[in-house]
């Protein structure tokens, strides 16, 4: 469990509760609240959306007319055009939605999601580092999120603790984490000429320095350093100029992190060290290989764990991905299930279902096994990736809703369950993945049955 921390907004400081007196009182149709923060060309707010009843940050470009040399003015369009241009694309759970972008004259704004929280540069301190295995979640996370980012197209190339907000609940404890601020992205479909030599030193693989090609491996250099410095509370490189920093990042290797903290293993150190290689290929395959790698830290308890018995947001996104009922789900979705899903394990003997009992809950086996008994005889074995009571949850009225068969626990099992109220929380798009896979089970069902009266000898 993280220690508990200011939950102010995410580049909110007390610096930011002056300045009331130009405080706009409206930027189109949102009504300001207060500022959250600024930067080197632009002022971000916290605004309201009266029309919808939600909050919102808006990010608004300072006035290009004559405001600073012509050069940033020019780089200050540029990077306002990089992340009006994904408006409305990207839709992950992980990544701060932006969701429109205004023309207004000299002072053009975006609006985004506002994300109740901090910077992950808020847990690079000593004083506040994040146990370990809450590290290696939140790099997961990321990790997925810009697997997610980098199929629409993009690399992100500004990947630093800044750019990533850590999402507090009400006790100030990190519950997610979103990856923000796209200005800097190089979008791979784009027609428009795009900015070069962007990002953040301290973080920024060797390739990127140079101004080259980038793609993914760029991206995986820079969570791997972001990870480096959250698990040691110091960069991988650290320098007293930018051409001794540059020096380092080309030919020096990053000190081992066993050894500058307690509880760090020699898989941890090796999984972050991989992201830092000094050439691409040398670096994790892709966003999935490094996100399983992560994965595994935790799941094979090669990090100390601080709390032992909990399942982690990884685990469970990997058990559902293996499983074939998910098959035809991607990775947004997958998302939706980890987070709203009723997640339970059973111990040997529990009845899930008893007969004559009603019920609209159905239930997918993620592990273990169930037996399936009707008027005292076995009728089937279930195991990982079956479904069961789907008919109780589908039938049309409240007689056909009593389950007819007993189903009794004979494995040690864990299912993730949904009733129509909770599955009516989900998106559009991932009850639709439910009802096809609902459809796929009771095709293959009506063919075993099939099957079944055909050749009665053959299927037994």
């Amino acid at each position: 469990m993280s220690a508990p921390v200011d939950p102010r907004p995410a580049s909110f400081t007390d610096s930011t509760l002056g300045g009331l007196a130009d405080l706009p009182e409206q930027i189109g149709k949102y009504r300001v609240l207060r500022r959250l923060g600024e930067g080197a060309t632009s002022d971000v707010f916290l605004a309201m959306d009266d029309f919808k009843g939600q909050e919102v940050a808006i990010k608004r470009m300072r006035a290009w007319s004559g405001g600073g040399p012509a050069e940033e003015d020019t780089l200050s369009i540029r990077f306002f055009a990089a992340e009006a241009a994904l408006a409305g694309r990207l839709q992950h759970p992980n990544v701060v939605q932006i969701l429109d972008a205004v023309q207004d004259g000299d002072l053009p704004y975006l609006v985004m999601e506002y994300v109740h929280g901090v910077t992950l540069k808020h847990f690079c301190r000593n004083d506040r580092l994040l146990p370990l295995d809450q590290i290696v979640e939140l790099g997961f996370k990321c990790a997925m999120a810009l697997s997610y980012v980098f199929r629409q197209g993009v690399v992100h190339r500004d990947i630093k603790p800044a750019n990533l907000l850590a999402v507090l609940d009400s006790q100030g404890q990190v519950t997610d984490v979103k990856v923000s601020d796209f200005g800097s992205a190089l979008n791979l479909n784009a027609d428009m000429t795009q900015v070069h030599r962007v990002g953040s030193l301290a973080y920024m693989p060797p390739e990127q320095i140079e101004g080259g090609d980038v793609g993914a491996q760029a991206d995986i250099y820079s969570l791997g350093a972001v990870l480096y410095h959250m698990v040691c509370g110091r960069p991988p490189f650290d320098a007293p100029n930018q051409m001794a920093l540059m020096h380092q990042i080309y030919h020096q290797a990053p000190q081992p992190l066993l050894g500058q903290r307690g509880g760090v293993t020699p898989e941890l150190d090796a999984v972050i060290q991989k992201a830092l290689a000094k050439h691409p290929h040398e670096r994790h395959a892709d966003w999935e290989a490094f996100g399983q790698a992560l994965s595994e830290l935790v799941a094979r308890q090669l990090v100390p764990l601080a709390r032992l018995n909990e399942v982690k947001d990884s685990e469970r996104f990997n058990l559902l991905r293996d499983l074939e009922f998910f098959a035809g789900f991607g990775d947004v979705e997958l998302w939706e299930v980890v987070r709203r899903a009723r997640w339970r394990r059973y111990p040997l003997d529990h009845l899930l279902f008893k007969k004559g009992q009603e019920g609209n809950t159905f239930h997918i086996i993620t592990q273990g096994e169930v037996e399936v008994w009707r008027d005292g005889a076995l009728v089937a074995t279930l195991g990982t990736g079956t479904s069961v009571g789907e008919m109780a949850y589908l039938a049309p009225n409240p007689d056909l809703r009593r389950h007819s068969t007993d189903i009794r626990v004979t494995q040690l099992c864990t299912t993730v369950s949904f009733t129509p109220d909770s599955l009516g929380q989900l998106s559009p798009e991932c009850q639709h993945r439910f009802d096809r896979a609902f459809i796929q089970v009771l095709v293959r069902r009506l063919h075993l049955a099939h099957e079944a009266l055909a050749s009665p000898r053959r299927i037994m």
